[in-house]
């Protein structure tokens, strides 16, 4: 479409920081300094979750389905902002993104809604905002890529132990993953030290994306019935495969045939 091609935001091909967006069978996306989808809209819906990956971060409430503050970190398109501040009244969203670009761009063209008393973009460097004092929440979800893999920054140990230490005391940390990095089973390992091994591993669909999940305190070993139960209730008003997430849980993680082991 020519209105999409006037609106490819390049940079010089050295800089990998280059933005642009694309648009294919209904399907919005954008990419950073690569062809590779960094986040997608289907216009038709603006506030679901496109990208298979994302729907599984939204597994955390199987464990805290109420949260009262959201924090993120990495913005994308928002789809992930937009759905909690869309399908989570009454939670507050702030989403921290490096990129002032990024920004501009979900706001125009996948439909970020302005702030306001709920939601709070802002332009920032996310670790850095972690280590500032006095920084709190419910849920902190971590999904920051460039074009080549995850920023380094936002997957040390230190970074890890701040996001644990911004967490309340039965706070949850998600972060997505890619399955294929070299760096992954280093990035689980970092997450167990700084969450004292309370750390759960969901697929999250093709391509090898891996929603990471690290608990503030135990969770005591919930059955899978009570797991499947909470799956149930949640489906209908979010309109995802929670049981699907339950079932899947099996597959990284210790369990029983009763229970899983968090």
């Amino acid at each position: 479409m020519k209105f999409m091609q006037s609106w490819r935001v390049r940079k010089a091909e050295t800089d990998n920081e280059s933005v642009y967006i694309s648009e294919k069978f209904g399907v919005r996306s954008l990419h950073i300094g690569s062809d590779t989808v960094q986040s997608a809209m289907r216009i038709s819906k603006p506030n679901e979750l496109e990208v298979v990956y994302t729907r599984s971060m939204m597994a955390f409430l199987l464990f805290k389905p109420a949260p009262v503050n959201v924090l993120m970190v990495g913005l994308g398109g928002g789809s992930l902002t937009k759905f909690v501040y869309h399908y989570l009244p009454e939670s507050r969203v702030m989403a921290v993104e490096v990129n002032a670009q990024v920004v501009a761009i979900a706001r125009q063209f996948f439909l970020l809604p302005p702030n306001d008393e709920r939601l709070n973009v802002m332009v920032g460097d996310g670790a850095e905002y972690l280590a500032r004092k006095g920084v709190k929440a419910d849920v902190l979800v971590v999904d920051g890529y460039d074009a080549e893999s995850q920023v380094e920054a936002l997957a040390t140990l230190p970074f890890y132990r701040d996001c644990a230490r911004v967490l309340g005391k039965d706070g949850v940390l998600v972060v997505n993953l890619w399955g294929g990095d070299r760096n992954f089973n280093a990035c689980v390992d970092r997450l167990r030290s700084a969450f004292e091994g309370r750390v759960l591993c969901l697929p999250a669909g093709k391509p090898g994306n891996i929603a990471a999940f690290a608990f503030k305190q135990g969770q005591g070993n919930p059955q899978w019935e009570e797991l499947a139960r909470r799956a149930k209730a949640l489906t209908p008003h979010f309109g995802l495969t929670f049981g699907r997430f339950v079932e899947e849980f099996k597959v990284m993680n210790e369990h029983t045939d009763e229970a899983l082991l968090i």
